[in-house]
């Protein structure tokens, strides 16, 4: 039996744990734990469910798990993706077992996220798709995040839809 050792992973979640700690508002810390953390596990998932490999999958979570800091930092959306990517990139220049490469494509993908309509990276679509996929799965039966074209099409591949658009 291997004994658990700390990952990247654990490093990230200690600063980000510590900034929901600090939301006055804990309605908000709560959300900022069930949607960061929920974002980041999908990510995991559906890099795995392509095909990556577990370091892959690693750096996705990641860029789940801080994708929104901002919104739950500051208390506000505006240009969320961009500050939470500049965010993202202090906290893992923080740590230093991450290469810059790898803090380019996590950051890179945070600062893109928002950007639903366009397409970019394999890494960026990633985490675009877990983020729909997170807001619809938080409350199956809500129409409005399901009937977004991402949620529909990221069940299409888990193969959670009978018929287009049906259950």
């Amino acid at each position: 039996m291997h004994e658990r050792q700390l990952t990247r992973i654990d490093s990230v979640r200690k600063q980000l744990d510590e900034m929901l700690k600090q939301c006055e508002d804990k309605e908000t810390s709560r959300n900022g734990y069930v949607h960061l953390y929920g974002v980041g596990q999908a990510c995991a998932l559906i890099a795995l469910h392509r095909g990556h490999d577990r370091k892959y999958a690693e750096l996705a979570e990641i860029a789940g798990m801080l994708h929104d800091y901002s919104t739950y930092k500051d208390g506000t959306r505006e240009n969320h993706a961009e500050k939470s990517s500049i965010e993202a990139e202090r906290i893992l220049r923080s740590i230093p077992q991450f290469t810059p490469e790898e803090i380019s494509i996590v950051c890179q993908a945070i600062s893109k996220h928002s950007d639903k309509e366009q397409v970019h990276t394999e890494f960026d679509e990633i985490l675009k798709d877990a983020d729909d996929m997170q807001h619809w799965l938080r409350n199956p039966v809500e129409e409005y995040f399901f009937q977004k074209e991402r949620a529909q099409k990221v069940a299409r591949e888990f193969g959670l839809m009978r018929e287009q658009g049906k259950w």
